[in-house]
């Protein structure tokens, strides 16, 4: 039987965070399997056509699920790079509903944060990641959503304060916990440093302008103008090989659960 890997990503116009990011998850995932061909897609239809002005063609998810059953491919294992279930997700999986009859098995891996498992592994490769300094508190920046999935944020800064790390904390961009809410939490800190980091799978415009643009709403200059000395962190979690493994973990879970390993 014929089998496929496709990752599928929301994608990045930032060309940097997306080979850092991105396409490292995407090589750790075909390397941990080289017997499955490797195949990409974004769900963005802005990020595509940025990309494909620069000569990168990139298909979305549904064009390369069709293309892969033109292919005579039977068995597909998709390895989402979404961090948590929100409607990204939730229209992967209504397309992947509707496709799956072109397929003999279609199989979809869950979020990064989809589970217990997974929220627990990355607080803990956070904990790795931003070693506590005297005077200084840690603030991670996630999307957010008003979908039910943005439960992941507070879950996750859970597993921080269970973990002794309560000098991180966790802030959305549209979601909750928001700006005046982190700021509620670091007013019972005894610090005036912090270093603002992405809570995303890649640095990209968010990052940029959300988090540390020059516009007055950005996080940066909030925290700036409530007294704080504000150092920007310009790094996706897609470059750490914790988080590709994670992603690998993923990806070995849905394939040994097909063969019943």
């Amino acid at each position: 039987m014929k089998e496929a890997l496709l990752t599928v990503s929301f994608g990045t116009a930032v060309e940097e965070a997306r080979q850092a990011d991105i396409c490292a998850v995407e090589r750790a995932a075909a390397q941990a399997l080289p017997h499955l061909p490797a195949y990409q897609a974004y769900t963005s239809p802005t990020i595509r056509r940025i990309l494909a002005r620069r000569g990168v063609d990139i298909p979305g998810f549904v064009p390369a699920l069709e293309q892969l059953a033109q292919d005579g491919v039977e068995r597909v294992y998709v390895l989402p790079t979404h961090l948590l279930p929100g409607y990204e997700y939730d229209d992967l999986l209504e397309a992947a509903g509707q496709l799956r009859p072109q397929f003999q098995q279609l199989r979809m891996a869950p979020p990064l944060l989809g589970d217990t498992w997974g929220v627990r592994a990355l607080a803990e490769i956070l904990c790795g990641r931003f070693p506590r300094q005297e005077g200084q508190t840690i603030v991670l920046l996630g999307h957010g959503t008003e979908h039910p999935g943005n439960l992941v944020y507070p879950a996750l800064q859970g597993v921080l304060d269970w973990l002794g790390r309560e000098d991180i904390l966790i802030g959305t961009v549209e979601g909750w916990p928001q700006a005046e809410d982190v700021l509620e939490q670091l007013s019972r800190q005894n610090c005036r440093r912090l270093l603002l980091a992405p809570l995303m799978l890649v640095a990209g415009t968010h990052a940029v302008e959300d988090m540390a643009g020059p516009e007055p709403e950005s996080w940066k200059n909030r925290l700036e103008a409530s007294g704080y000395e504000v150092i920007p962190f310009f790094e996706g979690l897609g470059r750490l090989p914790q988080v590709q493994e994670m992603y690998v973990h993923r990806l070995k879970t849905l394939v040994e659960e097909h063969h019943g390993l």
